[in-house]
């Protein structure tokens, strides 16, 4: 009897460590995941930026020219932890990996990671060397986790090599840090097959406000051209004979925590619109294009001057970007496309009666914000403001192709449509800068 108890009692001992062994083994997530590029410090230069849920050895890419089918180039990055705002304090390593010397016009093929595990096998294309080339955009905002209606289009046109660069004008996943940061998880995997393949330039909207854009800030690498500095608020670059500056208008929208970001940003703006505008740089760069979030005008509602012309105690950005010759503004926000004759202090500055868009007299804004999110799109007003000349509601991009110094075409797809173009036109400038509004 007694012997059976003791088998009985060691037997359940054996059972008991072996069931707690079960319950205490946890996996490790050391896979690199969430992968994007964006363009560096110089156009030699492709940022790399990825997460893995837990610290990995190294955070290395390894990369070489598709020709030769091998990686020749290693470089070695950093990792940081990120703790996310919400209640549970959800941690992950975001790895940044800069890729240098690349040479220009070349596809190259890469994969990041570290001993711990790689990603899977991408590619680029570098830019063409100078500005005589045909930059092709994509561009959009409000693209979210839920109801993404064009995600599918634009992983397979990306893929195709369709376009050069993405831009996407604030408001992504909705929110990134929504259920402690796992929809921003989904979302980054989801825009992978993107943003893994051509930059993917971003800058902050209002969903991104959240633990003081943490998430935004954390996820993304964004840089001017010539600076070291990472700032996804607002940055600069040249891709071809564009100069494109993106800012975050966004700071107008919540002052009560200081005005001292709305006027680091624009002190920045006009620096880098007067440099944009010596004769040198605006004849190699000779279009000047931003994009921020909060449009300046809409469809039928009054235009939003607090951003638009400002108040005794915070600037506009309406005058600065007429002051120097700012040729056209992408917007986004708004959850639909629109297209406005070129405006100026509300009023009306067409080029011509038959073409608005041949040589106008005054910057020209577009509203890209149909992508898809969960809060739908906006219905299309009966009665819109005489300025604006086109809207639709339909789920879509634009794309922004820069044919050469003088002319600029624009095309909006339609996911509902299934890719139709369903406006185009064709902005033409013979002049630029400030006296361009005089031509």
């Amino acid at each position: 009897m007694f012997s059976k108890l003791l088998i009985f009692f060691i037997g359940f001992i054996v059972l008991t460590i072996e069931v707690n062994s079960a319950e205490s083994w946890k996996p490790v997530y050391i896979q690199p995941e969430q992968l994007h590029i964006s363009l560096g410090e110089q156009p030699t230069e492709i940022v790399a930026t990825w997460t893995t849920m837990e610290k990995t050895s190294d955070s290395i890419c390894h990369y070489g020219e598709e020709s030769k089918q091998s990686f020749d180039y290693s470089s070695r990055g950093y990792q940081q932890k990120f703790i996310d705002g919400g209640p549970k304090k959800r941690h992950m390593y975001i790895h940044r990996v800069y890729m240098k010397n690349l040479q220009p016009d070349t596809r190259y093929i890469y994969h990041c990671g570290s001993e711990n595990g790689w990603s899977e096998l991408f590619f680029f294309k570098t830019f063409p060397k100078g500005n005589e080339w045909q930059p092709r955009f994509v561009i959009y905002g409000d693209l979210g986790n839920d109801n993404a209606q064009t995600m599918s289009m634009l992983q397979e046109e990306i893929q195709l090599g369709h376009h050069d660069l993405v831009t996407h004008v604030g408001d992504f996943a909705y929110d990134m840090h929504t259920d402690n940061a796992l929809v921003g998880d989904e979302f980054m995997r989801q825009i992978q097959p993107i943003a893994a393949y051509v930059p993917y330039q971003v800058m902050a909207g209002n969903h991104e406000r959240d633990y003081n854009y943490s998430n935004y800030n954390h996820r993304f690498t964004m840089h001017s051209q010539g600076e070291k500095e990472i700032n996804n608020h607002f940055w600069s670059y040249n891709i071809g004979p564009v100069h494109l500056i993106a800012i975050n208008t966004d700071f107008w929208e919540h002052i009560q925590y200081g005005t001292h970001m709305i006027e680091n940003q624009f002190k920045w703006l006009e620096q880098d619109l007067k440099r944009a505008n010596e004769p040198e740089n605006r004849k190699k760069q000779p279009w000047i294009i931003t994009m921020g979030h909060h449009p300046l005008y809409y469809q039928a509602t009054r235009p939003d001057n607090k951003i638009r012309i400002g108040n005794e105690q915070l600037p506009g950005l309406e005058p600065l970007l007429y002051k120097y010759g700012v040729d056209l503004s992408f917007w986004a926000h708004d959850h639909i496309y629109t297209r406005f004759l070129p405006v100026y202090n509300e009023k009306i500055f067409n080029g011509t009666r038959q073409d608005p868009y041949f040589n106008p007299k005054s910057p020209v804004h577009i509203i890209t914000g149909s992508a898809g999110c969960r809060e739908f799109v906006t219905p299309v007003h009966s009665n819109p403001n005489p300025y604006t000349a086109y809207v639709s509601n339909d789920y879509g991009y634009t794309y922004m192709t820069v044919l050469n110094e003088t002319h600029i075409q624009l095309r909006q797809i339609s996911r509902n449509q299934m890719g139709k173009v369903i406006d185009e036109f064709m902005l033409v400038k013979e002049k630029h800068g400030p006296e361009a509004w005089l031509y």
